[in-house]
This record gives structure tokens, sequence and C-alpha cells, in this order.
């Protein structure tokens, strides 16, 4: 049995990976998947004490973290000594980078505007059913909507990433070949540059954890 600690993206809740854990859980995993603090004040350091105080003492644990949840996980993983990380469609930050710079340093828009080009604008749109939950069973999708939180906070994004370095923890990458939210093609080329590793690719939107659950839960058990 491994416990994997699952942190969720901006907007979400730890219910967003409640179909995953399920999934885990049937495979004889241990799960927390706690809601970070949607608190104004709330930073980068007390979501990661947030999901700390959450996780306990259990050894021996993998995280794993979705979209925005990856400023989070690191943090998490370097203070509990993780045997992985594992980042889904994560946005993957540098040392002293702010959120609030990611999008440019990256170059997220040239991204969104060349995959919209040829997706005849379905990447980058403002309807959230077209852009997030495309894939996703539309009363889920209803349901993720209803439970939407204002996180992350104005401190957290424009919050330095408080790391010099990354976390000495083996770490993975998950991206969605269907996501409309960050391009694969965006990911392709920075899990390599940033991490050092080429991905593993799952048929799934930008909501994967709801889409696809079982398919996620398996490549989150191979790394068990």
């Amino acid at each position: 049995m491994t416990t994997f600690v699952l942190i969720h993206g901006a907007g979400d809740s730890g219910w967003s990976w409640h179909l995953v854990a399920a999934e885990l859980r049937a495979r004889g995993h241990d799960v927390v998947a706690p809601d970070l603090p949607d608190a104004e004040s709330a930073d980068l350091d007390a979501y990661a004490a947030a999901v700390l105080a959450a996780t306990g003492d259990r050894p021996d644990a993998i995280v794993a973290a979705h979209s925005f949840g990856a400023f989070t996980a690191p943090l998490v993983a370097d203070r509990l000594a993780a045997r992985a990380l594992v980042l889904v469609a994560g946005m993957i930050p540098a040392p002293g980078e702010r959120p609030a710079d990611w999008w440019a340093n990256v170059g997220y828009q040239d991204a969104v505007r060349a995959q919209a080009a040829r997706d005849g604008g379905l990447t980058g749109s403002d309807d959230p059913y077209v852009c997030y939950y495309h894939d996703v069973p539309r009363p889920l999708a209803e349901e993720a909507l209803r439970r939407e939180r204002a996180h992350p906070s104005e401190p957290a994004y424009a919050q330095p990433w408080p790391l010099d370095a990354w976390p000495g923890v083996p770490t993975r990458f998950v991206l969605f070949r269907q996501d409309r939210c960050f391009p694969a093609q965006l990911f392709r080329r920075l899990a390599p540059e940033r991490l050092g590793v080429t991905p593993d690719e799952l048929d799934a939107g930008h909501c994967g954890a709801l889409s696809r659950p079982a398919a996620l839960a398996d490549l989150l058990h191979g790394h068990a």
C-alpha cells in the first residue's frame, strides 16, 4: 500500500480527485486529497502547510498535483521526503518564479494561439464546457462548476516560488493530449526543459481526473 497525496488545481477542491481516489483505493492504496485554503491571505506556504497537516505522519508518500497545484506539490514533496512527485498537466515552476509570470515565461499564449489555429478556436475558449470539461460527462462538469472556489489567492499568485531548486524527488509528468487549457505541445517542450523528463501521455482533456479516472489511476499506480 502506498499513500497518494493528491493536490487540486485552481478553482478546484479535493473533490476533483474523488474518482481517481476511489480507483486508487480499489487498488489497495491510501489517499489524501485535501481542500487547499481559499482564504484571501493564504499563500503557497499556507497551501503546503494545509496538505502536510492533512497528510500527517504517513511515510513514503507519492505526491500528485494537477494544474496550478504544481506550485504547491514540490514544497510538500520536499518536506515529506516523498517517494515520488507526479505533475498532472501541472504548471512546472522555476525557482523564484511567480505564478503570475509563469504564463509569459513559458510562452503560453503562443502555444494556445497555435493550437487554436489547428482546432478552430476550441483551445483557449472562454466556455468552460469547451475549454476544460469537453470530455467530462455533463453532470460531473456541472457539479465541478458548482463546487468552484476562490483559489488561488492574490498573495499566492504573486509569491515567488520559494524553493531554490527542484526537490531531490523522482519526478514524472502526465500530459493530456486533448487539453484545451494547456496544449500538449507546450508540455512536450516544457517537461524536458524544466524537469529533464519525457511526459507520459493520456487521451483526455484538462480535467482528466474526471473524464479518465481509471486510466489516470493506472498511471499513478504504476509509480507505486
